[in-house]
């Protein structure tokens, strides 16, 4: 396994690019199943999660090509049955149901396994999609999907404990798209992806209005298009570089290709915490560096327009240097705090109870062997150990590989002393 070697104290500087958003290009890449037409989707990051996405299309039946972050595909002639071996490495690969069943009116996907952040059932997926019309049965460790008389538009509240579900939105909007009459879809998850897919799928010739909000409205169509559509940036990717930023630079870095207003929540918090932030006129760049008066802030994740549970971590690790005593609770995944455990070995002061983490600001961490457990968790740790005295080693980077497209490249591009180490699977 890959490992990254990350020798402290350097001081960032310089730009980057922000790659297109992996939680967009997830569900826009399932959603080429829709149609037997070419679609050709750009900014698609080159990272495992959307290798994994195109194998499970080239098992359907796609025609894939990919080059320089464009892929095209054509799913001309498909089957239904999603395989188990690919399925299973990544738990997104489920957003391939409402596109089979709706194109098809069969589909066969296995059930998605636990994750290391704690359970994200499936029930509120399986709801949309009854409700329009679907049978579902479980035969052998798969979901078997059927819907035999045809899907029909209906009222959907998918309103979870959890609070909305956004590939459970994903799944119902690319099901209904192609059903009979209209489908409302109420307590719908209004994350910039959710919008980026809804623009997708009409620029394919769908109705879809409301995306964005709580409630969206699906007008059945007979058939979609081809379309050429760019990904928006990955706003998680920009995130946690503004806070690599507010860390380890002084002069500032400037990040490209972002969007001002899907960066609120960690704007407002990094300016909270004491750091500058500097977006261009237009929103499509910013500025971040290190403020002379850090200080720390309590933090609460909240599904959007609220602090994104994607980014607790990440500001965990800030925090951990920040002076005085920060809180971060998260509401949605109170189970995300792995990664506290592994700061804590590089002489962080945190107390993880019941979903919520309590951070005393020390002077300075020390670099040390520490293990990944999931994506963003992996991100903290690099971040840590930027700033942290000597040499810190991240074990199992296939995680951040998940989501992250050439980190330790934009890493160094940004002055950054980080070594990857190629090791066997």
């Amino acid at each position: 396994m890959d490992k990254l070697i990350v020798h402290g104290g350097s001081k960032l500087t310089g730009s980057i690019n922000i790659s297109g958003s992996k939680n967009a290009s997830l569900p826009i890449l399932a959603a080429s199943l829709l149609t037997d037409q070419q679609v050709i989707i750009e900014r698609v990051p080159d990272v495992s999660d959307t290798n994994y996405m195109l194998q499970i299309l080239s098992a359907l039946g796609c025609e894939v090509e990919r080059y320089s972050g464009t892929v095209k595909i054509t799913a001309a002639n498909i089957i239904s049955e999603a395989p188990y071996e690919i399925v299973r490495k990544m738990r997104a690969s489920i957003c391939v149901m409402g596109p089979l069943i709706a194109r098809l009116g069969r589909a066969s996907v296995s059930m998605p396994g636990g994750c290391v952040i704690g359970d994200r059932p499936i029930d509120l997926h399986l709801k949309g999609l009854k409700a329009i019309g679907a049978q579902i049965d479980t035969e052998g460790g798969n979901m078997i999907i059927e819907a035999g008389s045809g899907l029909k538009g209906q009222h959907v509240d998918l309103r979870g404990k959890h609070g909305p579900t956004v590939l459970g939105t994903d799944n119902l909007m690319m099901a209904a798209v192609l059903a009979q009459g209209t489908t409302t879809i109420e307590s719908a998850a209004c994350e910039p992806e959710v919008v980026d897919l809804a623009d997708f799928l009409n620029s394919m010739g769908a109705k879809i209005t409301g995306a964005g909000t709580r409630q969206i409205t699906i007008e059945g169509v007979t058939s979609l298009g081809g379309t050429h559509h760019t990904v928006i940036p990955d706003r998680i990717e920009a995130g946690t570089f503004m806070v690599a930023g507010s860390m380890a630079s002084e002069s500032g870095i400037i990040l490209n290709r972002v969007r001002k207003d899907q960066l609120l929540g960690a704007t407002e918090k990094l300016r909270e915490s004491g750091h500058l932030v500097r977006f261009s006129d237009c929103g499509t760049s910013v500025s971040v560096s290190r403020g002379d008066t850090a200080k720390g802030c309590q933090i609460t994740t909240a599904p959007h327009p609220g602090f994104p549970t994607d980014m607790q971590a990440q500001f965990t690790a800030m925090f951990a240097t920040t002076p005085g005593i920060s809180i971060v609770e998260d509401t949605i995944f109170p189970q995300r705090f792995m990664h506290c455990a592994e700061l804590n070995r590089m002489g962080a002061d945190i107390q993880v109870d019941n979903g919520r983490a309590i951070i005393h600001g020390v002077t300075s961490l020390s670099g040390a062997p520490v293990m990944a457990s999931d994506l963003r968790a992996s991100a903290a740790l690099v971040l840590a150990a930027l700033t942290a005295d000597g040499v810190t080693e991240i074990n199992r980077l296939y995680h951040i590989d998940r989501g992250y497209e050439m980190i330790d490249e934009k890493l160094l591009q940004l002055g950054a002393n980080v070594e990857r180490q190629r090791g066997s699977a």
